[in-house]
Parts: C-alpha cells; structure tokens; sequence
C-alpha cells in the first residue's frame, strides 16, 4: 500500500510544526507530516526525491514579497511538476491560514471582549489584509488601515506580517500564535486549556468544541479545503 506524507518546511519545536501534526492527526490520520527544517532542505528533499510509490503533498510557504522566496518556489515549481507524486499546495503560511480563518474572531472573543474595542487597528488591519490576497491585490503595503497598524510596513514581507497580527491579535489568550509556540485552544478540545483562569472566556465559551471538529471548521473556513480537495482529500 502506498502512503502520503506531508511535507514541511518547519521545525518540530516550532508552532507550524504542531499545527499541521495536529491538523492531519485529527482529519487525516493517514498522512505522515514530516519536518524538513527549512525551505531550503525542504526544496533539496523534493529535488533528491527518488521514490514513485508514495505521495508527497509539499507545502512551501509562499512569501510572495520575498525575493529568496520567490527564487526558491520557482525552482520548486519546476522540481514538482517533473514528479507525478508530489503536489504543492498553494499557501502563504501557517499563520496566514490561522488568520484568514472566517470563524477567528467569533472563536477567540467573547461578545463584548474588551480587546474588541482596544485591538480594532488590529482587527481593522486584519480584515483589510485579508480581503487584498482574497481579490488578487498583492499591493496591500499601501493599504491605509494597513499603514495605520505599521508605519514600518516596509521592514515586512508578507509571512512576516501575518505574523505580527496573528500574534498581536490572539496574545494573552489561549489562542496566542507565536513562531515557538501555538495556544492550546487551537490544539486541544474546549476547554483544555491548562492555565486558565476563571475570567479567560473565549467566544467558544457556550459553543464548546472537540479537537476534532475544531480543525474541521479551520479546514472548511480557509483556503486548505479546496487545496487538499485537489490532492484527494476530502473529509465527509
């Protein structure tokens, strides 16, 4: 029997890491993630790659505004389409993912969540970012509300940025995305959370979730359900 394995470009102890793990686990339990280190090693892997039997879904984070990137995705690209075995799913990052996810705000605030009022140049910035990759406009440095959030706009590239609202967004949470570490209300059933307190209500907090149906709803509210339905994955 043939096996799928998922290959990625982020460490084991990095937060990307235990997101897809825990990802495949629960939806796809079938496909082997595999830690490459970075997109380098994970670009010399697939160009090393002898092996026809199994399948090798690859996701490369596609920084877009980032020419080392971009050099290392076009070779890719070419690399990929040599091989009838490896398919490259098209994503910006993890946490662009985690960001784009329509159910994000509903899942870490509680209506009337003070953060709602005080992170809005965040939640503003978030929603402007979101709406510019979904209509193709890759210009989104000259966003106003964009601006507004980072006036050094320019010191970032687009996984960079992704970054920093996703954590400035979710921070003091039990959604908290860093590069080292992701919150346990993205990876364990409400309310697993080890270290909460009394007062840390989420927007889950009277709509509790099981691990399982969380990363179902991550799968249908982003862009991962039509590109792993173009490797064959799809959950009923």
């Amino acid at each position: 029997m043939s096996k799928t394995f998922l290959w990625i470009e982020d460490k084991k102890d990095k937060s990307g890491y235990t997101f897809w793990n825990t990802f495949m686990e629960q939806l796809f339990p079938g496909v082997t993630v595999e830690s490459k280190k970075n997109n380098s090693e994970l670009v010399k892997a697939v160009k090393s790659l002898m092996d026809t039997e199994n399948r090798y879904i690859v996701v490369f984070d596609n920084s877009f505004d980032n020419l080392q990137v971009l050099m290392e995705l076009r070779i890719l690209t070419e690399v990929s389409k040599e091989k009838d075995n490896v398919i490259l799913l098209d994503v910006i990052c993890f946490e662009y993912l985690l960001l784009e996810f329509n159910e994000l705000l509903d899942w870490v605030f509680a209506p009337g969540d003070e953060f709602l009022e005080k992170r809005a140049n965040i939640i503003n910035a978030r929603s402007k970012l979101i709406s510019a990759i979904n209509n193709g406009d890759l210009s989104y440095k000259g966003i106003k509300e964009i601006k507004e959030y980072c006036d050094n706009i320019d010191d970032y590239n687009i996984e960079q940025l992704s970054a920093k609202i996703l954590f400035e967004l979710t921070r003091n949470t039990g959604f908290e995305v860093s590069k080292s570490s992701i919150g346990e209300c993205w990876i364990c059933s409400c309310c697993g959370w080890s270290d909460r307190k009394n007062d840390d209500i989420c927007g889950l907090d009277y709509s509790r979730l099981d691990l399982y149906t969380k990363m179902k709803h991550i799968l249908i509210g982003t862009c991962l359900n039509e590109e792993l339905m173009k490797c064959g994955l799809e959950v009923a």
